[in-house]
């Protein structure tokens, strides 16, 4: 849990132009945590609700995509559904980013909900 707070304070512009817009139930109504311990991983975003993880990837990911693949299957193994965005689409593209976000946890909701 600390290393989640340490994380909070050091977030990257597209982390916080997207929390802006998920935080206090914004979207869809659903609760969204930021730095959130899913064991053994800490993603960006949860809604543990509907056991959606969102991650946001910048260019350090380039080289880590084999990594960033089986933290995605491990987090699945665990229930989530993963959505993945890059910095600059959340910078360049946020309303697709929201859209496809909504969409994910609709079809979620009937699951879970």
């Amino acid at each position: 849990r600390r290393r989640a707070r340490s994380l909070r304070k050091s977030s990257t512009d597209a982390e916080r132009v997207l929390w802006t817009h998920l935080r206090r139930r914004s979207l869809a109504g659903l609760r969204f945590r930021r730095q959130h311990p899913v064991p053994p991983f800490i993603v960006d975003f949860a809604c543990p609700q509907i056991r959606l993880a969102i991650e946001i990837d910048g260019s350090q990911h380039d080289a880590d995509q084999a990594k960033d693949e089986w933290r995605t299957q491990q987090l699945a193994k665990n229930g989530y559904r993963v959505l993945r965005f890059w910095n600059s689409d959340v910078i360049e593209d946020l309303d697709a980013v929201l859209e496809t976000i909504r969409r994910t946890a609709a079809n979620l909701e009937k699951r879970w909900g």
